[in-house]
């Protein structure tokens, strides 16, 4: 089965990407969100808006996440179209966003040709609390479908929310890192021995769940340092 990270530029690399391929898509894009004001979302890295200051030096910073609400939303309606051509009828697609771009995740979605399926919440059990007002306990999965969703010889029922916060500690290797246990939920929509293609692999723990699922894996992913730690963690998931 095949597995691997090719680094570059995600629009750039997914037309090389041949129609078909994939089973599953798995997108976790830098949301261009966080901040308290439009201008700090616009303006500050990743890790000013998304790591404490005792950790940011710690933490590599990644690029792309500065874009503004109208380039965000048709940005990721070309990605999502583009993993659209190289997906197959019947194979699902799984995006990540927060509460800021829920709405225009939502409408890119539907815009790329994905037919929309519902949301799957991703509760955080370690969360950040809001004074006189409601945690930040959530993010969300937007579930999509190329055509009618496969429909696996043994049916399966996943579950409507998924749970698991972010690692921490020396196990966090990404700054905005999902859990692999969320994730490895997730891919069980791909189909058995069927292909994840993932645009934004981080430190690969999307490589890591489809490999420990018995799923192949393609990842595209630009940072050359965030390239190199997945690699290495699908390498020694393999092991």
């Amino acid at each position: 089965m095949h597995h691997q990270i090719i680094q570059g530029d995600a629009l750039a690399v997914l037309s090389t990407i041949p129609a078909g391929t994939a089973g599953l898509v798995i997108a976790d894009p830098p949301y261009c969100s966080g901040g308290r004001t439009p201008t700090e979302r616009r303006t500050q890295s990743a890790r000013c808006k998304y790591v404490s200051g005792d950790a940011r030096h710690k933490l590599a910073d990644f690029p792309g996440d500065t874009r503004d609400q109208r380039s965000y939303t048709l940005w990721i309606t070309m990605i999502l179209l583009e993993c659209l051509r190289a997906s197959h009828d019947g194979a699902s697609c799984l995006v990540f966003t927060d509460w800021r771009q829920l709405p225009a995740t939502s409408d890119a979605l539907q815009a790329a040709g994905w037919t929309w399926r519902g949301i799957i919440p991703w509760r955080k059990p370690i969360n950040r609390p809001t004074r006189d007002g409601f945690r930040r306990e959530c993010e969300y999965v937007l579930w999509g479908s190329h055509g009618q969703p496969h429909r696996h010889a043994q049916p399966i029922y996943l579950p409507g929310v998924v749970e698991g916060s972010q690692p921490r500690g020396h196990q966090r290797q990404h700054i905005t890192q999902k859990p692999v246990d969320v994730l490895r939920q997730l891919i069980q929509i791909c189909p058995e021995g069927g292909t994840v293609l993932d645009p934004f692999a981080g430190s690969g723990s999307a490589g890591v769940a489809a490999r420990l699922e018995a799923r192949g894996y393609i990842g595209i992913e630009l940072t050359e340092h965030y390239a190199d730690v997945a690699r290495q963690r699908l390498t020694e998931a393999g092991t």
